[in-house]
């Protein structure tokens, strides 16, 4: 491992965060397929509309708030749920979506994930994405990517799509899409891949790393809902950025693709003017 993130907190990061995620995949799978009249569930609603928030969302970000505090307690830490606490002085923030993905967790599909992200400054250095159901965990760490899951431990590897007419593209919902030129600029390159779907909210991210899909298209994203992500994709060699090529930290629209070609006409297309 590299000195990005630094010895002293080398073994917390590769040994306790996975422990912790462990532990909180278990926590949310006490409510996922439950009663729904245990999940507690409320619409936080917003511009967005229907915006679900769960007893299993609370119960998760306090679980790893707790563990990263007194693993880290130097660090920040920002979530969901709970906005920013911490102190900060370390230099280094974790980022939290406790269920990324909560509007599948209410419907019982299993395709939302524990997001946990780490940052150096600015920088996205380390991410996990935790799927205790299906029982896989992608992670990223200094630039090295893997996915544990019940076959042992696979390398994360896009594939080598170059063409947008190859590319298998997903969204979770074209409704992220704001009216308009945003709305229009998807409906360009949705019309140039060679297959469009829907859905898979962070656990696309998670395909394209491993080769599955080519490109990942989503807007009206939260910074919580991007960070783990961006290490995950890049360990992978593919590339994530904004619409304008820069590293997507603070959310909004964001484009993952499988290699830096497809990333490079996936941007031309979407910029493309009328």
């Amino acid at each position: 491992m590299s000195a990005i993130i630094g010895d002293v907190i080398d073994d917390a990061v590769t040994r306790e965060v996975p422990a912790l995620l462990t532990d909180a995949g278990e926590l949310a799978l006490r409510w996922f397929r439950a009663d729904p009249a245990t999940l507690g569930e409320l619409d936080k609603g917003g511009p967005g509309g229907y915006d679900p928030v769960t007893e299993a969302d609370r119960a998760v970000e306090h679980l790893l708030r707790t563990g990263l505090a007194r693993l880290f307690p130097e660090d920040r830490i920002v979530g969901e749920e709970a906005g920013a606490t911490g102190p900060g002085t370390s230099g280094r923030t974790w980022m939290i979506d406790p269920i990324d993905g909560t509007k599948a967790f209410v419907s019982g599909m299993p395709l939302w994930g524990t997001l946990l992200g780490l940052f150096e400054g600015d920088e996205p250095v380390a991410g996990w994405l935790h799927q205790p159901y299906l029982r896989e965990t992608f992670g990223a760490v200094n630039g090295e990517g893997w996915l544990d899951g019940p076959r042992g431990r696979a390398r994360l590897r896009t594939r080598p799509t170059t063409s947008l007419a190859d590319a298998v593209m997903y969204s979770t919902h074209p409704s992220m899409f704001a009216a308009g030129e945003e709305a229009a600029a998807f409906a360009r390159i949705s019309g140039r891949v060679r297959l469009q779907r829907f859905g898979g909210d962070c656990y696309s991210y998670g395909m394209l790393a491993l080769g599955q899909v080519d490109l990942v298209v989503e807007s009206a994203l939260q910074p919580y809902d991007i960070a783990a992500l961006i290490p995950i994709v890049r360990a992978a060699g593919g590339v994530v950025t904004d619409r304008r090529g820069a590293t997507p930290s603070g959310g909004g629209f964001v484009i993952a693709a499988a290699t830096p070609e497809l990333h490079a006409r996936a941007l031309e297309s979407i910029n493309a003017s009328g």
